[in-house]
């Protein structure tokens, strides 16, 4: 843990921040629980427009709860993934679903619900145990590897491509760009003097063009894949758009790709720092699996937080009363730490229960729809190196993404 920092130095808005270790960063926001659970920040510089007037961030597991189950009081309307205000086009396009309140809301989550029928999901679980099976065989080959990259980036990145039927040979593009859209603030993926927002919305662009003609496509010659049920889907008459497609594919990369990833990719950290958990779980997989999935989902919080708008005067949340248009950036992260709900909550305990964490979100209408699919990722993705890796470990620490939004790992060294 390096030195932690007075709070009346921390600023959330800056990227130094969120270099920090992350015993450091859960220090900071157990202090900001204790003496000030709202604290306000600047918002950073808005390249697309002006700046808004500054955000609260929920800190305590309790009122992020409560924020995500009253969404006439706490909107995501407004914007769902970070302080900054964009346009009702930009946030649709990036954000979907989750950047809208009913009835917008409810429309599209009810076409995409109608479009994963029991059949495309039963697809999507053969999927998941096929590719854990191949890709944990494969590293059977290596000796030093990046797990990042040989496992947990092309297990969830093949599950979705193959549900929505893009090419094999397209897979490579989408990781890029979906690399490109969440780690513009990193330098790995982002250089100095680069044009951040040029490539945040060309990498959308070329997701979409890339949706767009597969959508059409799949319209003329249907086939048995997720892109041909959502074209399809009807709901009180109506469909969904191309561009509603592309917009739902973007956000499925992010929701169901990079969290997936980063939830494997912190476990195998977790299980190496933690050989008695580790040891435990192989020795009882399918009886101690679930409460496993959900430990590493927590301390992982894959998605660091989301953001809800106030809507009304008055609006009471934590024992004090918030004003139209105050933004609250909800702390997933901090909430998933929160000491007040979970014992030792720097502790990485397999068999922890209860485990009410918000790692998919808090209970409401934005809750993930693919926490089902995600759970299975990670149960098939253990197992399955368990069995035919079993002497798998990180062999250094996980380079860590720089970002305010995503709990990423770049790169994890790893031997077998």
């Amino acid at each position: 843990m390096t030195t932690i920092p007075p709070l009346d130095e921390v600023n959330l808005s800056a990227m130094d921040f969120w270099e920090l270790d992350q015993a450091t960063r859960a220090e900071v926001f157990r202090q900001f629980r204790a003496s000030d659970p709202f604290p306000f920040f600047e918002e950073p510089e808005n390249p697309l427009g002006p700046n808004g007037p500054g955000y609260y961030v929920l800190t305590r597991h309790a009122d992020v709860v409560r924020a995500s189950k009253n969404p006439d009081l706490f909107c995501s309307g407004k914007g769902a993934t970070g302080p900054l205000d964009q346009s009702e086009e930009v946030n649709d396009f990036f954000g979907s679903m989750i950047n809208m309140d009913d009835p917008r809301h409810k429309r599209l989550r009810g076409l995409v619900s109608a479009g994963f029928t029991p059949r495309q999901l039963e697809r999507a679980m053969n999927a998941v145990e096929q590719a854990g099976i191949e890709l944990a065989s494969e590293l059977r080959e290596k000796g030093e590897f990046d797990f990042v990259a040989d496992f947990a980036a092309p297990l969830p990145l093949r599950i979705i491509c193959d549900m929505m039927g893009i090419p094999e040979s397209q897979f490579g593009f989408v990781l890029e760009q979906s690399n490109i859209i969440l780690g513009a603030s990193d330098p790995d993926f982002a250089k100095e003097g680069d044009d951040l927002l040029g490539m945040i919305l060309g990498a959308g662009l070329g997701l979409a063009q890339l949706m767009g003609e597969l959508g059409a496509e799949r319209l003329e010659r249907p086939t048995d894949d997720l892109t041909t049920a959502l074209m399809t889907a009807e709901l009180d008459g109506e469909r969904l758009t191309e561009q509603e497609l592309a917009s739902f594919f973007i956000l499925l990369l992010v929701a169901g790709n990079e969290t997936t990833r980063n939830a494997i990719s912190w476990g195998l950290h977790f299980l190496t720092e933690n050989p008695d958990q580790r040891e435990a779980w192989t020795n009882d997989f399918d009886a101690m699996a679930p409460a496993a999935v959900e430990e590493i989902v927590r301390l992982a919080s894959p998605v660091i937080s989301m953001r809800r708008t106030v809507t009304q005067d008055g609006a009471e949340l934590g024992g004090r009363t918030w004003n139209e248009g105050d933004k609250l950036i909800l702390s997933y992260w901090a909430a998933n730490r929160d000491e007040s709900v979970f014992a030792d909550p720097l502790r990485f305990d397999l068999r922890r229960s209860p485990n009410e964490h918000v790692g998919f979100g808090a209970p409401g209408p934005h809750f993930c729809m693919g926490a089902h699919l995600a759970r299975r990722e990670i149960t098939v993705a253990f197992r399955e190196l368990f069995a035919q890796v079993p002497t798998i470990h990180a062999t250094g620490d996980p380079a860590v993404l720089r970002s305010s939004f995503i709990n990423g790992v770049k790169r994890l060294p790893a031997s077998i």
